[in-house]
């Protein structure tokens, strides 16, 4: 038989037919089911509990029940949660906690964090690594110290008594690594660089106490490349690196990133068979050494291919 129904206006939600359209209309307007809706998704529901599950099912909705606050992405709702003063959440574990002393107790058990940086570091290495190398601390890797400032640091806690090894520098310096690290920055007067000391060490470390030699083989063939970026690295919101996609707030600290040995390869390596850490850089691995964490500064053997390198490397310049 026949349905005549096929062609009627139809509510879904009440599963009624209507003679016309209009008719279906005048119905959603006055019945009380038809208003329980969603804007967003354009879709009326028979209660509020109905609306209230769709909004936590619904990719459509991200909805912070705190603030009754509901965002278009994930990606705004997180930013939300990071921004917002109410909110004490970790953005790496994605858990929240109920205020800031929990998530300062949260971060010292979970993670290696620079609090004063408001950065979060894989492991202890890299944390303090960041301490080491960054101006804005000013540490003692031999001691694991903090201390007020540079002055502090230097000339009340280390003799400086190991002189820089670049051509015509006079500074001295509170350790061989803070040395190095010096030649490496470029800020030497005799224009010493990281390639320089790179290349003095694969000259004297021709049996590979200290580097990877398949690393050395392919750093040696990429020894000129440098990375820089431009305004094509704005991504709309952040300078963005093109190579491990990190956001910097100027275009001069994106090139300072890429200048650093962050996209290097790790050619060096402490050679304690317990521990073969990488370390892109000879300084990374003399302040390894220097600390003495793993026992490697006992070996007889790494004291002197160290002091060969660094006695040998004469007034090293451009």
């Amino acid at each position: 038989m026949f349905d005549t129904r096929v062609n009627m206006a139809y509510c879904d939600l009440c599963d009624r037919y209507f003679g016309s359209y209009a008719a279906l209309n005048q119905h959603k307007a006055n019945s009380a089911q038809h208003n329980v809706y969603c804007e967003t998704c354009d879709r009326h529901f028979g209660s509020y509990a109905a609306l209230n599950q769709h909004k936590v099912d619904s990719s459509q909705h991200n909805i912070c029940d705190d603030c009754d606050l509901d965002f278009a992405t994930w990606d705004d709702l997180q930013e939300h949660y990071i921004e917002d003063d109410d909110h004490f959440y970790c953005e790496d574990c994605d858990e929240h906690f109920s205020d800031d002393d929990d998530l300062e107790d949260h971060y010292e058990e979970a993670h290696w964090r620079c609090h004063s940086c408001s950065r979060i570091f894989k492991n202890e290495l890299g944390l303090k690594d960041h301490y080491r190398q960054s101006s804005q601390h000013h540490y003692c890797a031999q001691c694991d110290r903090h201390f007020q400032g540079e002055s502090q640091l230097r000339n009340r806690h280390h003799p400086r008594d190991v002189p820089c090894r670049g051509k015509g520098c006079t500074q001295t310096f509170i350790s061989v690594s803070a040395m190095l690290l010096h030649l490496e920055a470029g800020t030497c007067v005799s224009g010493a660089t990281r390639r320089l000391v790179n290349t003095k060490v694969r000259e004297l470390d021709r049996n590979n106490i200290i580097t990877d030699p398949s690393r050395m083989l392919t750093s040696s063939q990429h020894n000129n490349t440098t990375y820089y970026a431009s305004s094509v690295a704005w991504n709309g919101a952040a300078w963005e690196c093109y190579l491990c996609h990190g956001t910097f707030r100027s275009l001069a600290a994106l090139n300072q990133h890429l200048a650093s040995p962050r996209h290097q390869d790790k050619i060096y390596l402490c050679p304690a068979t317990q521990c073969r850490i990488k370390f892109t850089t000879l300084s990374a691995l003399c302040q390894h050494i220097e600390s003495e964490k793993c026992g490697v500064h006992k070996f007889k053997q790494v004291k002197l291919t160290m002091d060969v390198i660094v006695g040998q490397m004469g007034r090293l310049k451009m």
